[in-house]
């Protein structure tokens, strides 16, 4: 199960297909490490805006301030893992709209579980 938490944004230099060393939360914002436990897992969002390269996923926590990169469900790289490069991105607590449950039009549940 994933874990949705408010407000939780901190930036990154990581780079590669790897696991993602966060470097601080965003003025404003909370730190991962301020609402997540050790192995709690996550939705994500990854983000450089200078190059456009972006990833939404599920990721676990790790004590080290570390998010591991479990599931991709949609990227720049074809939905798969972004190969980031160099430069700052952000990472973000996100709530996919692959995984989401909303009201259609007609008031009835719809339940999205992949692109």
């Amino acid at each position: 199960m994933s874990i949705l938490k408010d407000r939780v944004k901190e930036t990154t230099t990581t780079t590669g297909t790897g696991s993602v060393t966060l470097a601080g939360a965003d003025t404003g914002f909370r730190a991962f490490s301020t609402v997540f436990s050790v192995g709690d897992q996550t939705y994500y969002t990854i983000a450089n805006a200078t190059t456009g390269e972006f990833e939404v996923g599920r990721g676990s926590y790790s004590g080290t301030n570390t998010l591991s990169r479990l599931e991709v469900y949609t990227s720049s790289n074809s939905n798969a893992l972004v190969n980031f490069g160099a430069g700052t991105k952000i990472v973000f607590v996100t709530y996919p709209a692959d995984r989401s449950v909303t009201d259609d039009t007609a008031a009835a549940l719809a339940i999205a579980l992949g692109g």
